[in-house]
Parts: C-alpha cells; sequence; structure tokens
C-alpha cells in the first residue's frame, strides 16, 4: 500500500461514517442539539465537510466544491461563502438548518471524490511540502491531510454519537 491508498482509505472511512450518522434521519433529528452548548448532526457533518473542501482545494490549487458545484445557495445558510464553522457559537450552529439527509450527503460525497481525484497521484515527497507557513514549524502537505483526516474522523464519531442518543430517546 502507497501513501495514496492509505490516504483515500481513510478519507474513504469518513465517507462511510457520514452516511451512516445521517441517512434515514428526519429535519429535526439532523437539528437535535443535546443541549444548548451541543452541536447538531447537521452542524457536524456541514462542518466536517467545509473543513475538508477548504483545506483539500487549498492544497490542490483547486476551487472549494461548496461555490464551485454551488452547494453555497443549495444549503441557502446565513454565512459568508468562506465560512467553515470554525469558530461558531451556539446560534450560528442552530442556523445550520438541513432538512434532508441527502444535502448533507451529496455535498460530503462531492468533496470526497475532489479529494479521492487528488490524493491517487499523490507520492510520498509530496507530502514534505509546505503548504502554511503561518505556523512554527510550518504546516506540510503531509501534516494538513492527517489534521483533516483526524478533524473529520472526530466530528463524524461525534455524529454517530449524537444519533445514537437520539434513537434511544
Amino acid at each position: 500500500m502507497n501513501v495514496a491508498d492509505l490516504l483515500v482509505d481513510g478519507f474513504g472511512r469518513v465517507r462511510e461514517n457520514v452516511h451512516a450518522a445521517v441517512e434515514g434521519l428526519t429535519a429535526e433529528q439532523l437539528r437535535a442539539r443535546l443541549d444548548d452548548e451541543a452541536n447538531s448532526i447537521a452542524w457536524l457533518v456541514w462542518h466536517l465537510t467545509r473543513v475538508q473542501d477548504d483545506h483539500v482545494a487549498d492544497v490542490a490549487g483547486t476551487e472549494q466544491v461548496w461555490t464551485g458545484q454551488d452547494w453555497l445557495s443549495r444549503f441557502g445558510l446565513p454565512f459568508p461563502a468562506a465560512d467553515t464553522g470554525y469558530g461558531h457559537r451556539p446560534a450560528d450552529v442552530e442556523a445550520v438548518r438541513v432538512d434532508r439527509p441527502d444535502l448533507l450527503t451529496g455535498y460530503y460525497d462531492a468533496v470526497h471524490e475532489q479529494t479521492v481525484r487528488y490524493l491517487e497521484n499523490l507520492d510520498e515527497p509530496a507530502l514534505d511540502r509546505v503548504v502554511d507557513e503561518a505556523w512554527d514549524p510550518p504546516v506540510t502537505l503531509g501534516v494538513r491531510l492527517v489534521s483533516v483526516l483526524d478533524d473529520d474522523i472526530q466530528h463524524a464519531g461525534q455524529a454517530m454519537f449524537v444519533r445514537g442518543v437520539l434513537e434511544r430517546r
């Protein structure tokens, strides 16, 4: 297995978890929050997808799926186009109102396809390329991709946890 195969497998597992977290849920379940400070399933999946879309498009030098395929208007959220959910407060989480699971999975699948197209051509030396000099030490492509994968896994797991709680109520 090479590095591209490993990363494609990791992001493929995120895709499976995103689908498992949202498929078959009602609009009410997608928006439900376990308390006033908690994130909803809709927000968690939207956010993890936005971060992956933003970060992978940046390192790949491509347009984000969010704007390039007009998911921005399909979601109709009250945020600027560049918003990924980072730093959102409870009122912002509440504003992510998604009525259909297929909107979330459709956007994630489109981002996943763009991610896989990029990853399939990676080799090990590419992972050492510095992609963000704003940090000390500067962030390499490998570190950025693992960071995105880690963030995705955590948020997908949180969405699955919320789903489990909602299904037991």
